[in-house]
């Protein structure tokens, strides 16, 4: 089994290799130091695992996370980090990785990156504790802001999908008909839509 490793502490990756080497069946042939060389890397090795911390410098390992999963959508990402932050874990779960887990269960790194071999999903204990909280408060705001959606830009959506024209919307928020429009010009390309039906189409199927 190739195995990609990317964490941007060297010391973290040489110990990590060791460790990983030590199994018959593992092999990791290539490291790298911060999410730009996890996505270079992956694209020139296809490896059948990337361990991949997330704090990084350039590009921290979650964005590599989406950016890999948009070409490979069935890459085996397994994130390894410190830290046990609600937004990580929640982004992480979007973004597709299949697993998270925190680099102080370093006895449970060899089976978890079996597991994510064999085509399960493997999360922490200290994680899937968290997993139903994080779950039921989680909202579509998220998408919105992935999709790179101000908040003002929302604010225009709900009153599209409330049924609001330009004017009425011009007027609640007071600003010109024209700055509206522009407004909504945005928000089309943004989401790549077509009209406002389609606004508010999106607007109730993610709500």
């Amino acid at each position: 089994m190739n195995i990609l490793v990317v964490d941007d502490d060297i010391l973290v990756t040489n110990s990590l290799k060791i460790i990983l080497e030590a199994e018959e069946d593992f092999f990791v042939p290539f490291v790298g130091k911060d999410g730009e060389e996890a996505v270079r890397l992956y694209e020139a090795t296809c490896p059948d695992v990337l361990l991949m911390d997330i704090r990084m410098k350039n590009m921290d390992g979650l964005d590599a996370t989406r950016k890999i999963l948009e070409t490979h959508q069935d890459a085996n990402i397994l994130l390894l980090t410190t830290f046990l932050d609600d937004e990580y874990i929640v982004k992480a779960l979007r973004y597709g990785a299949k697993g998270y887990i925190l680099k102080q269960d370093y006895a449970n790194i060899v089976p978890a990156i079996r597991a994510v071999y064999a085509g399960q999903t493997v999360f922490g204990n200290e994680i899937t504790s968290k997993l139903p909280k994080l779950l039921k408060k989680e909202s579509p705001s998220f998408l919105y802001e992935e999709k790179g959606i101000s908040g003002q830009e929302y604010t225009i959506i709900e009153f599209i999908s409330q049924g609001l024209n330009n004017k009425e919307i011009s007027e609640k928020l007071f600003l010109s008909e024209g700055t509206i429009r522009n407004y909504i010009s945005v928000i089309l390309e943004k989401l790549k839509l077509r009209d406002r039906t389609q606004i508010a189409v999106f607007y109730y199927r993610h709500r």
